[in-house]
């Protein structure tokens, strides 16, 4: 698996067969200039996951591309011909396989509503990008995107996470809400506190890295 991280939850997947990338959002920098790309997946519509004015300049620059999103995305996109993925479908883009699990946002108070949100195994676990939540699915994972820093995440929740999806390798997404220092802070805590077998790889900004 190929991976290139454009900071924030942005990342684009080379399977061997497909390019896919996915939650281009406001956040993150330099997916605007990608081509030949077989999907855009969506996780949920929070704008650092979905930037809905430069997701619309991607797609025209890549007419081949499928969008896949979460329900409450679709409706944002209206004028896009998007795919839904409920938790628990599944779909197959470029002979990338592509499952939809979780369904929930993590919550960030009682009193603020969350959108759905839905994760995406790819390739039968190969990889796992969990969007906002800390969904964790039966698939196998080979490699995770693991969130970082966000208002609905506690360091402790995000180490338990990690563990319990115990894959082979894990790359730190989602860490645009902390400063350079907190970024640090968490990137030493899930290195010395990693389950057995799994190695953390901080993936550079723009740069495609074979994980």
């Amino acid at each position: 698996m190929r991976i290139t991280h454009f900071g924030h939850s942005c990342v684009l997947l080379e399977t061997g067969t497909a390019r896919l990338l996915v939650d281009p959002g406001c956040w993150s920098h330099g997916f605007e200039d990608l081509r030949d790309l077989d999907a855009v997946l969506v996780t949920h519509k929070h704008a650092d996951h979905l930037d809905v004015d430069r997701l619309a300049a991607l797609l025209a620059a890549n007419p081949h591309a499928e969008l896949i999103t979460d329900p409450a995305s679709a409706v944002d996109l209206a004028g896009h011909d998007a795919r839904v993925l409920h938790a628990g479908e599944d779909a197959e883009v470029a002979g990338a396989a592509i499952a939809a699990v979780g369904g929930s946002h993590a919550s960030i108070h009682p009193e603020v509503e969350v959108p759905p949100n839905v994760g995406y195994v790819i390739d039968h676990g190969a990889f796992y990008h969990p969007g906002d939540s800390l969904h964790v699915p039966e698939q196998r994972v080979d490699v995770l995107g693991l969130p970082t820093g966000a208002p609905w995440l506690k360091l402790s929740e995000a180490v338990d996470f990690f563990r319990a999806v115990a894959p082979r390798a894990a790359v730190p997404i989602h860490e645009m809400t902390l400063s350079r220092a907190g970024i640090d802070i968490s990137l030493a805590r899930f290195d010395g506190l990693a389950p057995d077998g799994a190695k953390l790889v901080v993936l550079p900004l723009a740069d495609t890295t074979e994980v």
